[in-house]
């Protein structure tokens, strides 16, 4: 991992967080720590929330601290505001400390307190959850009637995004320095309402002791390629596209995603079934000859396979593809041929599985889907794109790109097929593998933005074109030197 990505998009897993803590512990006290976390908990509900009766429900550890000083805050603030302990703090530790200056009022921790109060922030777990939520802790939660969560709602877990037994809907989360797989990943980002990072004084140099392999897939985490003045249609690079007979429209699709993502030349390998390519298609070369005499044209390095095709068709085209050593992207037809036998796809570059693809070929998700991406991309070696409401990018060695850009819109029929050209065409300009997938996922999450409400997956190449651009002035515009308090509704 030698490239250097923007420290503001580094997505730290709950133990991460841990060791950056205990770092950080060294030069900065857990007890400033704990005060500025809780000041900006205050400071978003002062700024977000109309006045109202309120309970803070403290949990054990430092999270239950953070608490404490939340409600001294929204106390000295003017607001009522009563604490109740699910247990009390450690003895001498900074959670106590924090509990010994709240000098308001105390409460049972019961759900008869928390049905009174109009704003009960939750305070009791966090993001570094251990076990499942049950019992009395439930019974409160779901007695409340609107909720603040400090880091992270109880019984979400911040390393995968699950729920753990009960989790509570927030109207707001407030989390720390940087965001974690739960804050990103559903389900658990549809219990966090709006979101908001703040910086509480972690130092960088604590970040920088704790290389992340996560990040949030937005410009500035890979660059896209500009093609100069002496540029022409090969330097763009060439994608070819393996073509079937019965599905015509999956390979037109993918065409049509390659050359509006900025392919120089986009070639369809359609053998015998060529008649059916060569009418309403302008821009494409549309090749009849046998796919081996094809492989020798060495300007063509990146190829796709599986749109469009049977799994008789893949037999026939994948193995040949490997053989002659060519960056392939696998998709569709691919994956369903290699259903319970991941070693087929070994020697590709890239594969693009929906869920369904993905445990066909893979196996269930399991209780870690950001875990068992990146070991599925380690067994094949190559890149896993998991496409979903948020997509995750898994390279071989271990980073992963959380990617959330993106609309409900885009799961319509033949939106993967143009993801795939997307994607091939940045290889095929020479972007590595998983930042062209990155790149690739983003761009086609915003050409839906821009498509509307309820595109269809032919006009999406439409809006290709405006992605770039956007993507091309955030990379400008991103500031990577602060990090402040971010709202945002849709993370």
């Amino acid at each position: 991992m030698a490239a250097i990505y923007p420290s503001l998009l580094s997505v730290y897993s709950p133990d991460e967080m841990g060791k950056i803590d205990h770092i950080s512990a060294q030069t900065v006290p857990v007890s400033v720590l704990m005060e500025n976390a809780g000041r900006a908990v205050a400071r978003a509900i002062l700024r977000y929330e109309k006045p109202a009766r309120v309970l803070v429900l403290c949990g054990p550890g430092n999270n239950g601290g953070d608490g404490y000083v939340v409600a001294r805050h929204l106390y000295d603030a003017g607001w009522p505001v009563a604490v109740a302990e699910m247990v009390a703090p450690k003895p001498g530790g900074p959670a106590a400390e924090a509990s010994a200056r709240f000098r308001g009022v105390r409460v049972p921790f019961s759900a008869q307190e928390s049905a009174r109060a109009d704003l009960v922030v939750d305070a009791v777990f966090g993001a570094g959850l251990s076990r499942d939520v049950a019992g009395l802790p439930v019974e409160v939660l779901q007695a409340a009637r609107r909720i603040v969560a400090v880091d992270m709602p109880s019984g979400v877990d911040g390393a995968t995004g699950l729920v753990r037994g009960y989790a509570p809907h927030a109207v707001m989360t407030v989390t720390f320095c940087r965001f974690k797989p739960g804050h990103l990943l559903y389900p658990g980002r549809e219990y966090l309402g709006r979101l908001i990072l703040a910086d509480i004084g972690i130092p960088q140099t604590a970040l920088d002791q704790v290389p992340p392999t996560t990040w949030q897939n937005e410009p500035g985490l890979w660059h896209l390629p500009i093609p100069g003045p002496e540029s022409h249609k090969y330097t763009r690079g060439v994608v070819s596209i393996c073509a079937g007979e019965s599905m015509p429209g999956a390979t037109r699709l993918c065409a049509g995603g390659a050359r509006a993502a900025g392919a120089g030349l986009v070639r369809v390998a359609a053998g015998a079934g060529a008649a059916a390519y060569k009418l309403g298609a302008p821009g494409l070369i549309i090749d009849d000859a046998p796919l081996t005499a094809l492989l020798e044209d060495k300007r063509r390095r990146v190829w796709v396979c599986g749109p469009g095709l049977t799994e008789a068709e893949v037999q026939a085209t994948l193995p040949v593809l490997l053989a002659a050593g060519k960056d392939i992207l696998a998709d569709a037809g691919a994956l369903s041929a290699s259903a319970g036998a991941p070693e087929k796809l070994k020697g590709v570059a890239v594969i693009t599985p929906h869920i369904g693809e993905f445990t066909r070929v893979f196996g269930p998700i399991g209780s870690n889907p950001p875990e068992h991406v990146r070991q599925a991309a380690q067994q094949i070696n190559a890149v896993v794109v998991l496409k979903g409401a948020s997509t995750m990018i898994a390279a071989p060695d271990g980073r992963l790109a959380i990617n959330n850009h993106a609309t409900p819109a885009l799961g319509t029929a033949g939106s993967g097929d143009t993801l795939s050209g997307v994607i091939s065409a940045l290889l095929a300009a020479g972007m590595p593998a998983w930042e062209a997938a990155c790149a690739g996922v983003w761009l086609h999450g915003e050409a839906g933005r821009q498509a509307g409400p309820w595109p269809v997956a032919e006009d999406l190449d439409l809006h290709l074109g405006a992605a770039r651009e956007k993507a091309a002035h955030m990379q400008k515009q991103r500031v990577n030197s602060h990090i402040g308090i971010l709202p945002s509704a849709n993370v």
